[in-house]
């Protein structure tokens, strides 16, 4: 068996777990798995980019955003899979129209570029709809939460497999080689800009599809909502609690911040915000390797002692 193949198995396993929930479980716990494998496979797709090339991106709601908006625009004159598909064409779209100027910056400028950048699609989308007389949109016959369970299960899988693919691969080799010394990896011959483009491209594909299929969860859509940047933030939190620019920090960044959120929403839905930032700050300084990184560091050292 491949190393592929061997890192491929314990999602597999984990995927077919998780088709049972619906069977087993009530709308409330559909609806918490959904919610979990939605930010999965959000934060997969902002791996390929961020953990990997070190370019951190506080605007991937600008896909997410695009995405909900083709979906609910196209809603019931398109077959919903066909909008679906087109929502994820519309962001990588727009990724590889955008990603040359955007990709030119580094560190904290790039940061605040994809902030502005995905601030500026939603204000243009507002103007757009107030120029036409559209304030917010209704949506009359939206798919079940079972549906949309299942189509996240399916993102979420594509998701994790585009970054184990990625991260195995020569190109991902590359893009890690960037995160560390993009001046000499360009030396030796690795074309730096051209592989920031397929990463920015690649990672910008499913938060699209995401939105498209979020963008039907209830009734009521506005572009407030969807392009909200706490989605960007969230994302960002998620990635450097797991931690690592493997497949597995995403997931363990995912679970615990979808548990807590689930308990702060109950307890101080007001608060939630200011906690999320003091868990960002807290990680930062205190753990700045991750769940997978502490974790890999308790395993070799406990490894060690055992010699």
């Amino acid at each position: 068996m491949t190393p592929v193949a061997k890192e491929i198995v314990p999602w597999i396993v984990l995927s077919l777990a998780a088709a049972t929930l619906p069977s087993i479980g009530g709308d409330y716990i559909v609806g918490v798995g959904m919610v979990l494998l939605m930010w999965l496979a959000l934060t997969q797709s902002w791996a390929i980019l961020s953990s990997m090339t070190g370019y951190v991106s506080i605007g991937h709601v600008v896909f997410y955003g695009l995405g909900s908006y083709v979906v609910v625009v196209s809603w019931q004159s398109l077959p919903l899979a066909v909008a679906i598909i087109a929502a994820g064409l519309v962001s990588a779209l727009f990724a590889l129209a955008v990603g040359m100027p955007v990709l030119r910056v580094r560190g904290p400028y790039f940061v605040i570029l994809t902030f502005g950048l995905a601030e500026l699609v939603k204000f243009a989308i507002i103007a757009l709809e107030a120029r036409m007389g559209i304030a917010s949109r209704l949506i009359f016959g939206a798919p079940s939460i079972q549906f949309i369970y299942y189509a996240m299960l399916l993102l979420a899988a594509a998701a994790t497999l585009m970054h184990i693919v990625v991260h195995r691969s020569r190109f991902g080799h590359a893009l890690r080689s960037l995160r560390e010394n993009e001046v000499a990896a360009e030396s030796v011959g690795i074309p730096v800009a051209r592989y920031k483009l397929y990463a920015y491209v690649l990672s910008a594909v499913i938060p699209g599809m995401v939105g498209g299929v979020m963008g039907l969860r209830s009734t009521y859509f506005e572009v407030t909502q969807a392009f909200d940047p706490t989605i960007s933030l969230t994302i960002v939190v998620m990635a450097v609690i797991g931690g690592g620019d493997g497949v597995y920090g995403p997931l363990f960044g995912v679970v615990f911040l979808t548990v807590l959120s689930e308990v702060l929403w109950t307890r101080a839905p007001q608060l939630y915000m200011v906690i999320l930032g003091l868990l960002l700050i807290l990680f930062m300084l205190k753990c700045p390797e991750g769940l997978i990184g502490r974790y890999t560091t308790w395993a070799a050292a406990r490894e060690g002692k055992q010699r």
